[in-house]
């Protein structure tokens, strides 16, 4: 067993907000997690926050009401990490279940067309003719996709958790809990987490129109897509707050009782994991990787599917090909830690006379692979690191990882305004971040950074 040790803040809870005869020990664990009372450690669905209090909802539902209603042809663009594929597998499979005629996804390459609704990703999902996009996990910085997929005739619904720039893509709609005057009280959803929350107000929508009753549907239980809503969210290292606290705890109960799609039964066999003891870090370290190996080294596409199979089959199948791609991701990462540190012990440097802030690069890194770089270099050194790789035509892909206390999108957004023109494009939020530069311009940036 490995043992974890790391410092917190001791915040006593005062007396009266938690019980009296409570341990110590568990005093402590609740006030470092911001339990404040009794109230916070009820897990139960009734709990969560209603999906009426993000804004955009109801742009949102009407847009996707009328498509389902109009049989037209919708297409979700995800993204190439574990939320962004249960984000898309949750969109896909709640659609389906509630009579849309036409839904497919698409994942964009990261080594060919980056991050996002880019209009070069526009133009192959134009090939698929869709009328309507709906971005899960990315689209509120992809102002220039958007405008792209619009000019074509498609509509576009942009679903997101990730921090705006200063504007706002031109969508039909937008639901993001961290878009500017957005009155929703968690702003730790992960992409899932907004995902699902869309799809229990469409399903609302639906249900006091009489939709499901005339077309002689179920009514979807989306309960069924809490094992998604776990994995994504632990995966993507967000805050459990109060309310992430309950998506984490319901979806790992579904689990625990057996009541997990064959997808991430097939994860947890492949990890080793018995599913009836599963906890949160078993998402976090053992299921997480297993996904986002397909999109760190090949094509998320295969962990979509695998999330989405519905024989147990072929989503063992699909899970031993993560699991293979997991083992050479290891591979590749320990070569590129050990050319990291190789990097570090040749500056002849202690602890104290350390940057601030590591960047790091090599020519033979793989881009697929420096943001979990970025993170066990971070680990050891407790302070923000960006690694970079060679993205090809002259440009270098970065990924940054933070500590607690340092908003890593908040310094990107510092740097570029000081050093207008210095990156390319960046995003994300408070402990990770993406970004582009010129391959010239690394100096220019370590020195800004």
């Amino acid at each position: 067993m490995q043992e974890i040790q790391r410092p917190i803040r001791r915040r006593e809870a005062p007396a009266a907000d938690l019980p009296a005869d409570l341990h110590p020990l568990l005093r402590r664990i609740y006030a470092a997690r911001a339990v404040r009372g009794p109230e916070e450690l009820d897990t139960t669905l009734e709990r969560l926050l209603p999906p009426s209090g993000l804004g955009g909802m109801d742009a949102a539902t009407a847009l996707l009401a009328d498509a389902l209603e109009a049989g037209r042809r919708i297409l979700v663009i995800g993204d190439f990490d574990a939320d962004g594929a249960t984000s898309c597998a949750l969109v896909v499979e709640a659609l389906r279940a509630m009579g849309a005629a036409a839904v497919d996804f698409l994942v964009p390459d990261r080594f060919a067309f980056g991050y996002g609704l880019t209009p070069a990703i526009v133009e192959v999902a134009a090939q698929r003719s869709p009328d309507l996009l709906v971005t899960v996990d990315n689209g509120i910085s992809s102002l220039e996709g958007v405008a792209a997929a619009r000019a074509r005739g498609m509509q576009v619904l942009v679903t997101d958790h990730h921090l705006p720039g200063p504007v706002l893509p031109e969508a039909d709609a937008i639901v993001n809990p961290n878009q500017p005057g957005d009155p929703f009280p968690s702003k730790h959803l992960a992409g899932v987490g907004v995902a699902f929350y869309l799809m229990v107000a469409l399903r609302g929508r639906l249900r006091e129109a009489g939709w499901f009753d005339a077309r002689g549907l179920a009514d979807p239980n989306l309960a069924q897509l809490l094992d998604l809503v776990a994995l994504g969210t632990v995966a993507d290292v967000v805050p459990l707050d109060r309310n992430n606290r309950i998506l984490v705890q319901q979806g790992l109960a579904r689990i625990r009782a057996g009541h997990c799609r064959p997808g991430i039964q097939a994860l947890i066999e492949v990890a080793g994991r018995n599913p009836a003891r599963l906890v949160a870090s078993d998402l976090g370290f053992a299921l997480g990787p297993r996904l986002n190996a397909a999109g760190r080294l090949d094509d998320m596409s295969i962990g979509i599917d695998c999330l989405l199979a519905a024989d147990v089959g072929r989503a063992r199948e699909l899970a031993a090909r993560l699991d293979a791609l997991n083992r050479e991701r290891r591979e590749i990462e320990a070569d590129m830690k050990a050319d990291a540190l190789r990097a570090i012990d040749a500056l002849q440097l202690d602890a104290a006379q350390l940057p601030h802030g590591l960047c790091l690069y090599d020519p033979g890194w793989h881009q697929g692979v420096i943001g979990i770089l970025a993170s066990r270099i971070k680990e050891r050194f407790h302070r923000p690191v960006v690694a970079f790789a060679d993205a090809g035509d002259g440009e270098l892909k970065g990924s940054a990882r933070s500590v607690p206390g340092l908003h890593i999108r908040d310094v990107l957004d510092a740097v570029a305004a000081t050093h207008p023109g210095l990156l390319s494009k960046f995003g994300g939020h408070a402990m990770a971040a993406g970004m582009t530069l010129e391959s010239g311009r690394l100096e220019d940036f370590r020195a800004a950074f």
